[in-house]
């Protein structure tokens, strides 16, 4: 460069700037909260630096005036990420004049460079190339200037993307917060006398704003898809102006980097930014299409909710933060090398990943295309119709009405994972018309955002009367204001099925109170731990059943508030993890309704039998339970139950023994001889812990069963058959008193009986030898049947159904079971049951060296002698 002032170089001027700096920027370009890593997240690169440059004399050329000049032409050369605050960096501006021309008449040029500098490092971040054009300041004799190059758009072409930007009176104002303070962007007196007529907008915010649209609409609003970005400025913008920018891709790439070109027009008027150009990797997205916080899409039938859009730290480009449904399908739960980005629904440790917006997701659909899809697609197949032989299409109304006639008797409608965000798209007829017989709909795992979707769908199914909407994720939905009218539309449906939505219990209550006459409600899967006092409204009276399966209570006293619902009947609270009645042993119990018949507390971790005993005081009104599955009920004695055969059929004696008002236990109907078996068997165990303790300590014992003075009331006390305290030393204490049988072969076939004292420590050949000298018979020819006297239930006394509840709540426990015999204890006989079979638990003495005294119990034994 030669010239007057070429050379030059202003003093470097030291620049800073702060979050705030940056984000009130991208407020003044256009920025709106769809992209929220640019207002909020404040991660992303800083687009544009300039701001007003004071007037420095540059020597060689005419003094000029500063309160009359416009911009003229800018380059921006993006050449390193620039972080959103310079704190703990020192930057500068570094400008230098590369040429003043002279343009006669009209004006004169001032072309600079400027670098934006890390003073320290001395890298250079951006590098600026503008022109300054003084209106009316030339004719002083210097240098015309190089020939402009110029950048048309292609001719022929139709624009490959177009956007608008409606500017205001409050544009100019709020842009000059930037910096420049220029009363022609503020006062109508400079622009008058420049021959503007009033107020223009300064020339960078069309500048900045045509950069912002194409890095919105060509590149993912990923700072990093950016390199170079020019316009000239060619004629002036009024406030509330509205521009249109036109955009061609020229196909021209320099390595990764594509050629851009456009033009930025008033609408209706001048060009404002011509001779466009920018150098970009370009990857054109619909902003319709372009995700927002919140937005719910589907990658190859996976559904996942955007939880966060931004830079992740060690990588470049822009990242959607995304929530998977299915929490098995992510890495992680919303951290990235010890960063947190965002926060999922779900308690899982593998509900999160990141995404690429440019993945293509699967395109959502309306509630009428999924219908039409599901079950009208087999028409689209045409029928054939034959006019003299010859095969005609069936085309026109004939065919439509057929497949309309066919939804229109549809009942049962089941659209899950159909993609559906909306009750209507662009000609789709009325739900009313298509399918007005539905009574069954179900809308699971679909992508709406707002329930108010879905009361627009119901409020055109006046016959519907159940809606199961699992697996969605609705937001905002105590501030929707769909569901502020949404009671007409609702009023019909009785049952409504809201699992695996991770809604809070106050948001699943404040839409269950919009069904004025629900009956059922499943809030299964919700993680839901504690559910606090709210509105219940009509629910109070109308709800009969209540799923709250799969869910993170540990006590009863979790879901104490429930206790509002006074028509309740059916609970349902499998695979939680209850343990207690309440966590702090000082509070007082909840009491529920006595409208509450059936409880299921399946597969939960109660491991104690007092939990058992509290339940009639907690729900005074049940008649059915489902128990089982609990660690309690696994191993319902460990001291005396040996045999694992037998455990189960123990844990449901127990069971019924302990509850005296419950008649279903584990989908099986208890009747009166069932309850009198379990009651009795019940006592007898009892009595075996008593008979473990001395005398004394039998209230330690009784304290732990409840009934235990009611049953011997009903069935007289049982024996306690405490062993006496004999000195191991003593030889009584090494015998043991056996009490042999033996039935005769003669023709009265009598019974006989021996008693013999047999020390322990003899072997049961030795047992044998005394058995068959007291009976005349040889040993080796003999059985020896140790009688316990203990009754064992052996089969039918908890066979569960099946793995459902569905049936239990339908009949309340009336399922009758299969007819087995029972045994009473007292009399030794076996009366008629309806279900399960006793037998007598008796021991064979195998022939071997085995001592006596570990082949028996105690010190004295019944023996049955048998001949082979």
């Amino acid at each position: 460069m030669s010239g007057p002032g070429a050379g030059f170089e202003y003093p470097p001027t030291e620049v800073s700037w702060t979050k705030r700096d940056a984000l009130l920027f991208a407020n003044t370009i256009g920025c709106t909260s769809d992209e929220l890593h640019f207002l909020y997240k404040s991660e992303q690169d800083v687009i544009d630096f300039y701001a007003a440059q004071k007037a420095v004399k540059i020597p060689g050329v005419p003094d000029f005036d500063p309160r009359r000049v416009v911009d003229g032409q800018r380059l921006i050369q993006f050449l390193k990420p620039l972080p959103t605050t310079s704190a703990g960096k020192k930057f500068e501006v570094r400008s230098k004049v590369l040429g003043v021309y002279d343009k006669g008449r009209p004006g004169s040029v001032v072309e600079i460079q400027q670098d934006l500098v890390d003073v320290s490092t001395g890298e250079v971040y951006s590098r600026a190339i503008g022109s300054s054009f003084y209106v009316a300041q030339g004719n002083w004799g210097g240098p015309k200037g190089p020939a402009t190059e110029n950048f048309p758009p292609p001719k022929g072409k139709k624009p490959d993307v177009e956007f608008e930007d409606q500017t205001s009176t409050q544009t100019p104002l709020f842009y000059r917060l930037n910096g420049d303070y220029n009363p022609l962007h503020a006062h109508p007196e400079p622009g008058k006398k420049m021959g503007f007529g009033g107020v223009i907008i300064h020339g960078l915010y069309s500048f900045n704003s045509a950069c912002h649209g194409l890095l919105q609409k060509l590149g993912g609003s990923d700072p990093a898809n950016i390199k170079e970005f020019q316009a000239r400025f060619a004629s002036p913008v009024r406030p509330g102006d509205k521009l249109v920018t036109s955009v061609w891709k020229t196909g021209e790439k320099k390595g990764e980097w594509e050629e851009v070109r456009f033009v930025v027009k008033v609408a209706g008027g001048k060009v404002c930014l011509s001779n466009g150009r920018a150098l970009m990797k370009v990857n054109i997205i619909p902003m319709a299409a372009f995700p927002k916080v919140g937005d719910r899409l589907s990658y190859d039938g996976a559904v996942c909710t955007v939880r966060y859009i931004g830079e992740v730290s060690g990588t470049s480009g822009t990242w959607l933060g995304v929530e998977w449904d299915d929490p098995t399908r992510g890495k992680h739960h919303g951290s990235h090398k010890g960063v947190r980005y965002f926060t999922c629904r779900s308690k899982s440790g593998t509900a999160a990943s990141f995404v690429r917006p440019t993945r293509p997701a699967e395109k959502p659909q309306s509630f009428v295309a999924a219908l039409t899809e599901k079950y009208a697609s087999e028409l689209a197949q045409t029928a054939v119709i034959k006019f003299s032989n010859k095969v005609a299409e069936e085309v026109g109304f004939d065919k439509i009405q057929r497949k309309q006639a066919q939804l229109s008797e549809l009942k049962v409608v089941i659209v899950d994972g159909a993609r559906i965000s909306s009750a209507y798209s662009d000609g789709d007829e009325p739900i009313s018309q298509i399918c007005p017989k539905i009574v069954e709909l179900d809308l699971s795992r679909n992508l709406f955002q707002r329930v108010s979707t879905v009361v627009t769908i119901c409020a055109e199914l006046s016959a519907l009367r159940s809606l199961r909407l699992n697996g969605n994720r609705f937001q905002d939905l105590l501030d929707d204001e769909g569901l502020h009218d949404a009671n007409d539309p609702l009023k019909n449906i009785r049952d409504l099925a809201l699992e695996e939505t991770f809604m809070s219990w106050e948001e699943i209550c404040h839409a269950a109170t919009k069904f004025e006459t629900l009956t059922t409600l499943s809030a299964s899967a919700n993680q839901l731990s504690f559910l606090p006092e709210v509105p219940l409204s009509t629910l109070s009276s109308t709800l009969v059943s209540l799923n709250l399966e799969f869910n993170s209570f540990i006590a009863i006293a979790n879901f104490a508030s429930l206790a509002g619902l006074t028509s309740l009947r059916n609970l349902h609270l499998k695979g939680n993890y209850i343990s207690t009645i309440t966590q702090d042993t000082s509070h007082t119990p909840p009491v529920f309704s006595a409208s509450l018949k059936y409880l299921d507390l399946s597969y939960n971790q109660v491991s104690s039998w007092a939990f058992v005993d509290s339940l009639p005081a907690c729900f005074p009104g049940l008649t059915s339970l489902r128990f089982s599955h609990n660690p309690i009920y696994d191993n319902p004695d460990p001291e005396f139950s040996t045999q694992s055969k037998t455990i189960t059929e123990e844990a449901y004696m127990f069971t019924v023994g302990r509850l005296a008002n419950i008649k279903t236990l584990n989908f099986g109907t208890i009747s009166n001889s069932d309850r009198q078996d379990a009651e009795m068997f019940y006592l007898a165990r009892i009595a075996k812990h008593l008979a473990a303790v001395p005398e004394s300590q039998e209230a330690e014992i009784t304290k732990h069963h409840g009934r235990y003075a009611e049953l011997c009331e009903l069935y007289g006390p049982p024996a306690v058959n405490r062993r006496k305290e004999i000195n191991p030393a003593f030889l009584e204490a090494r015998l043991v008193t056996v009490h042999f049988s033996f039935q005769s072969t003669g023709k009265e076939g009598s019974v006989i009986e021996r008693t013999s004292r047999i020390p322990k420590s003899f072997d049961i050949y030795a047992v044998k030898g005394i058995a068959g000298k007291l009976f005349g018979a040889r040993p080796l020819n003999l059985r020896l049947i140790w009688e316990t006297g203990e009754w064992d239930p052996v089969a039918g006394f908890d066979d569960e159904v099946e793995d459902s509840s569905d049936e239990e709540e339908d009949r309340n426990g009336e399922k009758e079971s299969e007819v087995e015999n029972t045994t009473n204890l007292d009399e030794g006989t076996q009366p008629e049951s309806k279900t399960g079979k006793w037998v007598k638990r008796e021991v064979e003495l195998q022939d071997g060296p085995r001592q006596l005294g570990f082949c028996v119990d105690g010190l004295e034994a019944q023996i049955r002698v048998e001949i082979r």
